[in-house]
């Protein structure tokens, strides 16, 4: 299975902030050897931008504990 985590930057040029954290997420999962299927980021609104990274279900205790995303989805 897989999950989506999710976080969430709220603000008006949070953007470049989502941005920026997906460059960790990428930098942290390649350091642990953690596959992942996607990474990026996505702008819901002017004020509302995520960054995220779909992994597998069993590395999510990995991923949560080290980054505390706000949000997770399975897909």
């Amino acid at each position: 299975m897989k999950i989506k985590l999710v976080w969430d930057f709220k603000g008006s040029n949070d953007l470049k902030v989502a941005v920026h954290y997906t460059k960790h997420i990428t930098e942290f999962m390649e350091e642990k050897n953690i596959p992942f299927f996607d990474v990026g980021e996505n702008s819901l609104s002017e004020f509302h931008q995520i960054a995220y990274v779909v992994i597998k279900k069993e590395d999510v205790t990995t991923v949560r504990d080290a980054l505390k995303p706000h949000r997770a989805f399975s897909l």
